[in-house]
Protein backbone atom coordinates (compact mmCIF):
# COMPACT_ATOMS: atom_id res chain seq x y z
CA UNK A 1 0.00 0.00 0.00
CA UNK A 2 1.29 3.38 -0.88
CA UNK A 3 1.01 6.14 1.71
CA UNK A 4 -0.41 9.17 0.06
CA UNK A 5 0.58 13.13 1.57
CA UNK A 6 -2.85 13.00 3.06
CA UNK A 7 -2.35 10.22 5.22
CA UNK A 8 0.94 11.06 6.33
CA UNK A 9 -0.51 14.22 7.93
CA UNK A 10 -3.11 12.43 9.75
CA UNK A 11 -0.23 10.16 11.16
CA UNK A 12 1.13 10.85 14.51
CA UNK A 13 4.86 11.61 13.79
CA UNK A 14 5.49 8.15 15.50
CA UNK A 15 3.97 6.49 13.56
CA UNK A 16 5.14 7.73 10.52
CA UNK A 17 8.56 7.13 12.07
CA UNK A 18 7.93 3.53 11.86
CA UNK A 19 6.70 2.98 7.97
CA UNK A 20 9.74 1.54 5.44
CA UNK A 21 12.75 3.72 4.86
CA UNK A 22 11.32 3.45 1.10
CA UNK A 23 8.02 4.44 1.90
CA UNK A 24 9.48 7.69 3.95
CA UNK A 25 11.77 8.02 1.07
CA UNK A 26 9.09 7.93 -1.74
CA UNK A 27 6.63 10.77 0.69
CA UNK A 28 9.63 12.39 1.03
CA UNK A 29 10.41 12.78 -2.97
CA UNK A 30 6.59 13.41 -3.01
CA UNK A 31 6.21 16.09 -0.46
CA UNK A 32 9.26 17.93 -1.54
CA UNK A 33 7.77 18.06 -5.44
CA UNK A 34 4.43 19.37 -3.85
CA UNK A 35 6.39 22.13 -1.84
CA UNK A 36 7.95 22.93 -4.90
CA UNK A 37 4.91 23.20 -7.34
CA UNK A 38 3.33 24.87 -4.68
CA UNK A 39 6.12 27.81 -4.41
CA UNK A 40 6.36 28.04 -8.45
CA UNK A 41 2.07 28.08 -8.23
CA UNK A 42 2.31 31.22 -5.71
CA UNK A 43 5.44 32.16 -7.68
CA UNK A 44 3.12 32.22 -10.70
CA UNK A 45 -0.06 33.96 -9.06
CA UNK A 46 2.32 36.98 -7.65
CA UNK A 47 3.46 37.80 -10.85
CA UNK A 48 0.14 38.21 -12.21
CA UNK A 49 -0.87 40.56 -9.36
CA UNK A 50 2.10 42.49 -9.92
CA UNK A 51 1.44 42.70 -13.84
CA UNK A 52 -2.03 43.75 -12.60
CA UNK A 53 -1.48 46.62 -10.17
CA UNK A 54 1.79 47.58 -10.56
CA UNK A 55 1.15 50.39 -13.01
CA UNK A 56 -1.27 51.75 -10.46
CA UNK A 57 0.79 51.68 -7.59
CA UNK A 58 3.48 53.64 -9.69
CA UNK A 59 0.72 55.79 -10.58
CA UNK A 60 0.09 56.76 -6.74
CA UNK A 61 3.88 56.80 -5.99
CA UNK A 62 4.61 59.45 -8.67
CA UNK A 63 1.18 61.41 -7.30
CA UNK A 64 2.12 60.60 -3.68
CA UNK A 65 6.49 61.68 -3.95
CA UNK A 66 6.91 58.38 -1.96
CA UNK A 67 9.29 56.11 -3.75
CA UNK A 68 9.43 53.26 -0.98
CA UNK A 69 6.95 52.53 1.59
CA UNK A 70 3.49 51.08 2.10
CA UNK A 71 1.23 52.23 -0.75
CA UNK A 72 -2.73 51.13 -0.18
CA UNK A 73 -5.54 51.38 -2.81
CA UNK A 74 -9.05 49.63 -2.65
CA UNK A 75 -10.03 47.60 -5.71
CA UNK A 76 -13.58 46.26 -5.97
CA UNK A 77 -13.82 45.89 -2.69
CA UNK A 78 -10.47 44.11 -2.33
CA UNK A 79 -7.47 46.52 -0.08
CA UNK A 80 -4.47 45.93 -2.26
CA UNK A 81 -1.53 47.38 -0.41
CA UNK A 82 2.05 47.33 -1.75
CA UNK A 83 5.11 47.44 0.07
CA UNK A 84 8.53 48.57 -1.08
CA UNK A 85 11.14 48.59 1.45
CA UNK A 86 13.91 50.60 1.98
CA UNK A 87 17.11 48.22 1.52
CA UNK A 88 20.16 50.46 2.17
CA UNK A 89 23.64 48.66 1.44
CA UNK A 90 26.59 50.01 3.01
CA UNK A 91 29.86 49.59 1.79
CA UNK A 92 32.13 47.74 4.02
CA UNK A 93 35.30 49.56 3.33
CA UNK A 94 34.72 53.06 3.27
CA UNK A 95 32.47 52.44 6.88
CA UNK A 96 35.72 50.82 8.21
CA UNK A 97 37.32 54.17 7.43
CA UNK A 98 34.63 56.27 9.21
CA UNK A 99 34.88 54.52 12.04
CA UNK A 100 38.80 54.23 12.16
CA UNK A 101 38.23 58.71 11.90
CA UNK A 102 35.55 58.58 14.69
CA UNK A 103 38.14 56.78 16.46
CA UNK A 104 40.89 59.14 15.96
CA UNK A 105 39.27 62.05 16.73
CA UNK A 106 38.27 60.46 20.61
CA UNK A 107 34.76 59.23 19.51
CA UNK A 108 33.53 56.05 20.17
CA UNK A 109 32.13 54.77 16.61
CA UNK A 110 30.05 52.04 18.23
CA UNK A 111 28.12 55.22 19.46
CA UNK A 112 27.30 55.60 15.58
CA UNK A 113 28.04 51.94 13.72
CA UNK A 114 26.72 48.44 14.62
CA UNK A 115 29.43 46.84 14.08
CA UNK A 116 29.50 43.23 13.91
CA UNK A 117 33.13 40.40 13.39
CA UNK A 118 32.64 37.50 11.65
CA UNK A 119 35.33 34.92 11.17
CA UNK A 120 34.71 32.35 8.15
CA UNK A 121 34.44 29.06 9.41
CA UNK A 122 36.72 27.90 6.30
CA UNK A 123 39.55 30.46 7.33
CA UNK A 124 39.13 29.40 11.25
CA UNK A 125 39.48 25.51 10.50
CA UNK A 126 42.55 26.20 8.16
CA UNK A 127 44.46 28.24 10.71
CA UNK A 128 47.32 26.86 12.39
CA UNK A 129 46.36 25.37 16.26
CA UNK A 130 47.99 28.69 17.71
CA UNK A 131 45.78 31.09 15.96
CA UNK A 132 42.75 29.03 16.69
CA UNK A 133 43.58 29.06 20.22
CA UNK A 134 43.12 32.97 20.52
CA UNK A 135 40.03 33.18 18.36
CA UNK A 136 38.54 29.93 20.42
CA UNK A 137 37.31 32.27 23.78
CA UNK A 138 35.31 33.73 21.11
CA UNK A 139 33.84 31.09 19.40
CA UNK A 140 30.82 29.31 20.01
CA UNK A 141 29.73 26.18 17.83
CA UNK A 142 25.55 26.31 17.58
CA UNK A 143 24.14 24.06 14.84
CA UNK A 144 21.43 24.09 12.86
CA UNK A 145 18.20 21.64 11.83
CA UNK A 146 19.23 18.58 11.01
CA UNK A 147 18.11 17.10 7.73
CA UNK A 148 17.89 13.89 6.41
CA UNK A 149 18.15 12.69 2.87
CA UNK A 150 16.93 9.50 1.47
CA UNK A 151 17.82 7.43 -1.74
CA UNK A 152 18.24 4.27 -2.62
CA UNK A 153 21.61 2.35 -2.56
CA UNK A 154 23.22 1.73 -6.17
CA UNK A 155 23.27 -2.14 -6.89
Amino acid sequence: MSLSLEQAQAMSIGDLAGVSAAELMRVQAEAANYLRNAKDLKDWIDGAIAMKYEPKVRELRTQLGKDTGIINFDDEGVRVTSDLPKKPVWDQAQLSEIAQRIAASGDNPAEFLDITYKVAERKYTAWPENLRTVFEPARTLKTGKPTFRLSLLQE
